[in-house]
């Protein structure tokens, strides 16, 4: 190639990358930022108990925040304390001769439960204070939920890391698959060992919790490397921009899915960094209630993970095969 053409080509090149730079960098600030900056209550699940006069003077004045409140009817406190602790809602109102009490779960949301008692106590009447219960609190050595939330970019990290390098060092078929179940297992042994026995950040099943992490990173890492393997270059683009990107921006972790921009934080959930941090909530806080749904996500994502890897390593070799040399026709 002559000099002039290849100083042109490296031009191009470097233009290039000068431009798709920053329109990366806007993009990834857009989607973090975006659903960060529109955080507001959404069809939010809430619930209210006592007597059906008082209930309905509540549920009308939580009604006034137009689309904010799914609201659940209860018979008494101890059925909202329930609907709360099995992850029904995230609180709930109860009217009682003595006065108005608001029952919250940090562990669920400590953005949510400061949304609650605020809207909740800005409308209680003077000199009726409501009394506030936190039913499932955050644990001390979390009390925010920010470790909980930013937990989610290093689990995406590790898994995104494992299915790359799964697929860059050529591992195929039963061997990828041990490779990447394993390093998930130990991953999810070590999340454990920090999050819970050192920081305290999760105070469930210490198995449980071992486990969840395991499969969040199982997920992501099959998927990276199941769509690296069956589309090539573009695979690692894309398991990146699901995993990574947008995984983690519409997770909800460090609000609520419900405070996320509508159909946001629904998306989020379908994604293995929101399926893994609710799954995760679950059994650290509420005994596993409400895991049922994120762990099967998170399972579809891993099992459709592993399968396109070993499809993909199988049917990669096929194609690339030679065409089989015709013997030569003799002549008579």
């Amino acid at each position: 190639m002559p000099a002039a053409t290849a100083a042109s080509a490296a031009g191009r090149r470097t233009l290039a990358v000068l431009v798709l730079i920053p329109v990366v960098a806007a993009l990834a600030l857009s989607i973090f930022a975006w659903p960060a900056a529109r955080i507001a209550p959404r069809d939010l699940p809430v619930g209210v108990a006592g007597p059906a006069a008082a209930a309905d003077a509540v549920e009308r004045g939580l009604e006034r925040h137009e689309g904010a409140f799914e609201i659940h009817r209860y018979a008494d406190a101890d059925a909202a304390r329930a609907a709360i602790e099995d992850r029904d809602v995230y609180g709930a109102v109860v009217v009682t001769p003595g006065g108005t009490e608001l029952l919250t779960a940090s562990a669920a949301s400590p953005v949510v439960a400061g949304l609650l008692r605020e809207a909740v106590t800005a409308r209680a009447p003077a000199g009726a204070p409501v009394r506030v219960t936190d039913v499932v609190a955050a644990p001390s050595g979390d009390p925010r939920g920010a470790v909980l939330g930013a937990s989610l970019l290093p689990l995406a990290l590790v898994g995104a890391a494992t299915g790359a390098a799964t697929v860059l060092l050529g591992l195929r078929g039963a061997r990828a698959v041990t490779t990447l179940v394993g390093a998930a297992a130990l991953a999810g042994l070590v999340g454990a060992a920090l999050a819970d026995s050192w920081l305290g950040a999760l105070t469930g099943d210490w198995w449980a919790e071992a486990g969840v992490l395991g499969l969040t990173v199982l997920a992501i890492g099959s998927a990276f490397a199941g769509l690296a393997t069956l589309l090539g270059k573009p695979g690692f683009g894309l398991g990146a921009a699901l995993t990574i990107l947008f995984g983690n921006a519409f997770s909800g972790m460090s609000s609520a899915p419900e405070l996320l921009p509508t159909g946001v934080g629904a998306l989020g959930q379908w994604l293995p960094p929101g399926a893994g941090g609710s799954a995760l909530r679950s059994v650290s806080a509420f005994d596993g209630a409400a895991a049922g749904r994120p762990l099967l996500v998170l399972s579809l994502w891993a099992v459709a993970g592993l399968a396109a890897t070993a499809f993909g390593a199988r049917r990669r070799p096929a194609e690339a095969a030679p065409a089989p040399a015709q013997a030569p026709v003799p002549v008579g």
